[in-house]
């Protein structure tokens, strides 16, 4: 129910900011909008503004979209046409300049980013409560031990391709690796020792982070969080830690008589033995044990191959500060994380579309929904930062020169403009259809990762 619920509340905000944007662009630019509704289908609620306009304000069943529907001869029936006031044609959509078309137009993405700027805003100015960059000791052998980093490391900075960004947290260290991964860049990375003392880590190659949404692109570098015990928060139902007598409370220190520090670790070295027999190490109520624990097997998917599961929830305290910028700074490190969650979102499509990143990297109303729950149950914070991505991700996807999208219509007004002369209508229709026919591509495509991932998911 909680996922349900903020999942409608995520949509019903977005949707709301996209629509009013072309609503209020529409008034200020002099066109009749004559319907603002939020939802596609049977109306459920239904309220129509006074004034000269009488505005029919409607939610409808299918809270999957919206449209603001406006005075346009071109969606006329022939009888309808007649019924229409000489004295309101002026006011039309489709005989507006170009120029007030293409501002009507685009204000739908560019609320949802103003939006985005506002709740990364309030989160940045507010303060967030965020896990310190701190190291754990990198594994043996790891490109992260190569590099000489050290437990108790604190991360100052990334710099790859020409570019330093600052690290104030660990998920500030997550965003700028997955970022600059797509090149396979060097990179160096600023820390802080346990001595107080500054130095230079170099990483000679970050992973493609587009290959395989599955992986850590930490993980794969060795860095890993430092943090207290692995605790085993929740034992599932008809679960292997379940039969092997593993209960909520208890520590794990080891697998197969080698130490463990990181929750991560432990995850990764059960989804790589499906089905197999294996020993933990755990303290409970003070006393060490070794229990023997025979692993379930998650089935294949996609590329992904079977992986263990042990049916347990896992909990790691971490150190926590506070991080929190001067108002000014807020506002721009605000615009600057949606130019850069944008800018991202562009090159994963365009490797995806040439094949360099995985098509899994797509998600559909699905995998949002059940994003949406999980940030909603962690918190207010959370749960605005995750509208403010999923904000600037509609907005980027409406700006796509596809036809029936935004910025199909876009593309239109643009070739108007340099050519004088609109685009011929067959043109448009035939561009229709091919533009449905690629959204229509794109949200089965979505819907079956969002399938895989929920039915068939690793962990």
């Amino acid at each position: 129910m909680q996922t349900l619920i903020a999942f409608l509340v995520a949509l019903c905000v977005l949707i709301f900011v996209h629509e009013m944007g072309h609503y209020l662009a529409a008034r200020a630019c002099g066109v009749k909008v004559l319907r603002f509704s939020i939802g596609f289908g049977r109306p459920l609620l239904r309220r129509v503004s006074k004034g000269r306009d009488r505005t029919e304000w409607t939610l409808a069943a299918i809270p999957l979209g919206g449209y603001v529907k406006m005075l346009d001869e071109r969606e006329l029936e022939p009888g309808e046409a007649a019924t229409v006031d000489p004295a309101e044609l002026p006011r039309a959509f489709n005989r507006q300049p170009v120029g007030k078309r293409f501002v009507i137009v685009a204000a739908g993405p560019i609320a949802n980013f103003l939006l985005a700027i506002l709740l990364y805003f309030l989160l940045f100015a507010g303060g967030m409560r965020e896990a310190a960059p701190l190291l754990a000791a990198p594994a043996p052998g790891s490109v992260a031990a190569q590099a000489g980093l050290r437990a108790g490391d604190r991360v100052l900075s990334l710099s790859a391709n020409g570019s330093t960004e600052a690290v104030r947290s660990w998920g500030d260290l997550r965003m700028a690796v997955f970022a600059e991964g797509f090149g396979g860049a060097r990179a160096v990375l600023r820390v802080r020792g346990t001595d107080g003392a500054e130095r230079d880590a170099v990483l000679p190659k970050l992973p493609d982070t587009g290959r395989d949404p599955e992986q850590d692109p930490l993980a794969l570098l060795g860095l890993a969080l430092q943090g207290g015990p692995i605790t085993i928060s929740e034992v599932l139902p008809d679960s292997a830690a379940r039969r092997a007598g593993l209960r909520a409370g208890d520590q794990v220190v080891a697998l197969q008589g080698q130490a463990l520090t990181q929750a991560g670790e432990l995850i990764r070295a059960v989804r790589a033995r499906p089905g197999q027999a294996v020993t933990l190490g755990i303290v409970r109520d003070g006393q060490r044990q070794e229990v023997a624990v025979t692993l379930d097997t998650a089935p294949a998917t996609g590329s992904a191959a079977a992986s263990g599961k042990l049916g347990a929830a896992l909990s790691q305290a971490v150190e926590m500060e506070t991080v929190r910028y001067r108002p000014d700074q807020a506002l721009l490190r605000a615009a600057g994380q949606v130019w850069s969650t944008s800018t991202l979102s562009l090159k994963l499509l365009a490797k995806m579309l040439v094949g360099q990143a995985s098509l899994q990297n797509l998600s559909g109303p699905l995998t949002v929904a059940d994003y949406a729950g999980r940030a909603a149950s962690l918190g207010w914070q959370p749960f605005v930062g995750f509208l403010a991505l999923v904000s600037v991700s509609l907005g980027v996807l409406n700006l796509l020169p596809i036809p029936v999208l935004d910025g199909g219509h876009l593309l239109y007004y643009c070739v108007e403009f340099l050519t004088g002369r609109p685009v011929p209508d067959h043109w448009q229709a035939m561009l229709q259809r091919v533009g449905i026919a690629c959204i229509l591509l794109l949200t089965s495509l979505a819907l079956f990762n969002d399938v895989s991932r929920l039915l068939f998911g690793r962990g």
